[in-house]
């Protein structure tokens, strides 16, 4: 395994991420940051810690589990848990680590218009990989890193590896 991004250029990227968000979205009116479980999620948490440290606001964030939209595997069986956030007229700020087909944006977005019909939804990636099997791209990227199909990009997060790094493996 490469490492491609240390915890210094990760923490740099999701700066650089909060920052566009807030440039693009003119502030934090109406902002929803929603993670894709897991990394995702904790990407969504930096992300609003570091909005607070600009703007002195508390975004909402919440985690979405995407089992139950997935079209490449049988849904999960049970009720499926509240988001905890109303979404209508909201922009929500959809995050996860890796971008590569598109499957896992798709099972979110409509797992995002089942809790309801928000304004706008906006990708953040750390992580744009390439090779989308669906018309779907990043509004935000903290590294765009061409692999090829074989490859493995693995991104570590201290929440849950106890480190932060991204990396690449043939």
């Amino acid at each position: 395994m490469k490492e491609i991004v240390d915890a210094i250029g990760m923490s740099r990227s999701i700066t650089r991420i909060a920052h566009e968000i807030l440039e693009k979205n003119k502030g934090t009116d109406n902002l929803v940051l929603i993670g894709i479980k897991t990394r995702g999620e904790h990407l969504a948490k930096r992300l609003a810690e570091k909005i607070n440290m600009f703007e002195n606001v508390q975004v909402p964030t919440a985690a979405l589990d995407i089992n139950f939209w997935r079209d490449d595997e049988k849904k999960t069986v049970g009720e499926i848990p509240s988001l905890g956030i109303d979404l209508k007229g909201k922009i929500v700020i959809l995050v996860d680590d890796v971008l590569y087909s598109g499957r896992t944006i798709r099972a979110a977005m409509d797992g995002i218009m089942y809790y309801g019909r928000p304004e706008e939804i906006h990708l953040a990636v750390l992580v744009d990989r390439g090779h989308r099997e669906l018309p779907i791209r990043a509004d935000y990227v903290g590294k765009n890193l061409p692999t090829s199909k074989k490859e493995i990009v693995s991104v570590k997060m201290v929440e849950t590896d106890e480190i932060d790094s991204i990396c690449i493996e043939s």
